[in-house]
């Protein structure tokens, strides 16, 4: 491998703005804001909008449709449609 071409991999925190959940993980974003961690250490810090934490799919809020209803009233709509008389 080529030296000095790979971004560096290190901790960083990413911080859920609609939830307020932080991850401490590994990654190479960068940032220029840092934020005192748990253990006491201070790592760079990367916002996110949204994130698991506050997802609707993963916590599970998530809005279900009704395709059922959808498909009737459709073809209740259309079913006349392309009829020959």
């Amino acid at each position: 491998m080529k030296a000095d071409i790979h971004p560096k991999y290190e901790a960083v925190v990413f911080r859920d703005l609609a939830s307020g959940v932080a991850f401490l993980t590994r990654s190479t974003v960068t940032s220029n804001k840092t934020i005192e961690w748990e253990d006491g250490n201070t790592y760079p810090v990367f916002d996110v909008e949204i994130s698991s934490a506050s997802h609707p799919f993963y916590t599970g809020k998530q809005r279900i449709l009704d395709s059922a209803g959808r498909v009737e009233r459709f073809n209740a709509r259309y079913k006349q449609f392309g009829a020959k008389n």
